[in-house]
């Protein structure tokens, strides 16, 4: 694994109001050097034959994703193979689930990749994203010292190890930043009936690395996906006490992502072609076994959910739409 990413310039997240800035000014580079982009895929951007490159050669693909993604080094390791497949270049920029998705939603992302289905299913119905996938899956897990001063190890339930925690008051660090993650957490808070807040409760309003290293500084316990807690393994003492599904653990520790391009009908300067390209490529078996096979520490992290024996492939509907416009 790669040294870990500390910070907002190293790690390519970015606030959601640069976003703008950033995306015009790649895809104005990207224009620049679409010659020489098209030359290097080995297809000509004019003369030849034109019907052998790729329409979107030369682009940049913005993607807004979870840190997750990134920070486990996923993207790094696969998203060559579809640069180089179609001479473009994408631009991932990792946030939490509820900022990836303001950026979408303010027209700054062509596609998609976040880990919040009730998030994912607002914006599909506010008519902000089109042709949504589910794309991988993993798992949380609740971390903490070894200490474990609320005695939660090896619990079966999830929602009776935070009321455990809540009653000792034990340290509790929170990513307090609607991510995905911050999303699941206080989900789980309610499921258990309590209403986290003291001295004992800290939201730190960072990414899951950040959150994990203060929860490792305090003793504390956290939420934490497991993909990025296996990144950060050898770095910290934390361990995991509460297993997900992945690991016998409870169902509702369940972690699935899914991808959906903007809507170009909402958002007309979004890369509909290129996101559509994109959600291909990362749904095809070939991209699929390289989520499968990528390890940390020899350990999976994520595991492909798009290629199956009993696929669904219904399209998405907002919930209560019928499409039946006799009554018009």
């Amino acid at each position: 694994m790669s040294e870990q990413r500390s910070d907002a310039e190293s790690s390519g997240r970015i606030p959601a109001g640069d976003i703008a800035t950033r995306r015009s000014f790649l895809k104005a580079g990207a224009a620049a050097g679409l010659t020489a982009v098209a030359g290097c895929s080995g297809a000509p951007a004019s003369g030849g034959d034109e019907e052998s490159a790729p329409a979107v050669a030369g682009e940049t693909l913005t993607l807004t994703t979870t840190t997750s993604t990134y920070d486990t080094g996923l993207l790094d390791a696969i998203h060559s193979d579809f640069e180089e497949m179609y001479g473009v270049t994408v631009d991932a920029v990792a946030q939490g689930t509820g900022a990836a998705l303001e950026s979408a939603r303010n027209g700054d992302s062509d596609v998609v990749m976040v880990h919040a289905r009730g998030l994912e299913d607002e914006f599909m119905r506010n008519g902000y994203g089109i042709n949504r996938r589910d794309l991988m899956f993993n798992d949380f897990v609740i971390v903490g010292s070894e200490d474990d001063p609320a005695g939660v190890q090896g619990m079966e339930s999830a929602t009776e190890a935070l009321t455990a925690i809540a009653e000792a008051e034990a340290a509790f660090v929170s990513r307090g930043d609607n991510s995905g993650t911050h999303t699941k957490e206080l989900n789980l808070w309610e499921a258990a009936g309590t209403d986290p807040g003291g001295d004992w409760y800290q939201e730190t309003g960072t990414g899951m690395g950040e959150a994990l290293n203060v929860a490792n500084q305090q003793g504390a316990y956290t939420l934490s996906d497991r993909g990025t807690f296996i990144s950060q393994r050898s770095e910290i003492d934390l361990q995991i006490l509460v297993q997900g599904p992945i690991e016998g653990g409870p169902e509702i520790l369940a972690n699935p992502y899914g991808i959906m391009a903007v809507n170009p009908g909402v958002h007309d300067n979004a890369n509909y072609d290129l996101a559509m390209a994109y959600i291909g490529w990362i749904t095809s078996p070939g991209a699929q076994e390289a989520i499968s096979e990528y390890r940390v520490n020899d350990e999976q992290l994520f595991f492909p959910e798009a290629v199956s024996e009993d696929p669904n492939f219904q399209q998405y509907v907002p919930e209560g739409w019928s499409g039946d416009s006799s009554d018009e």
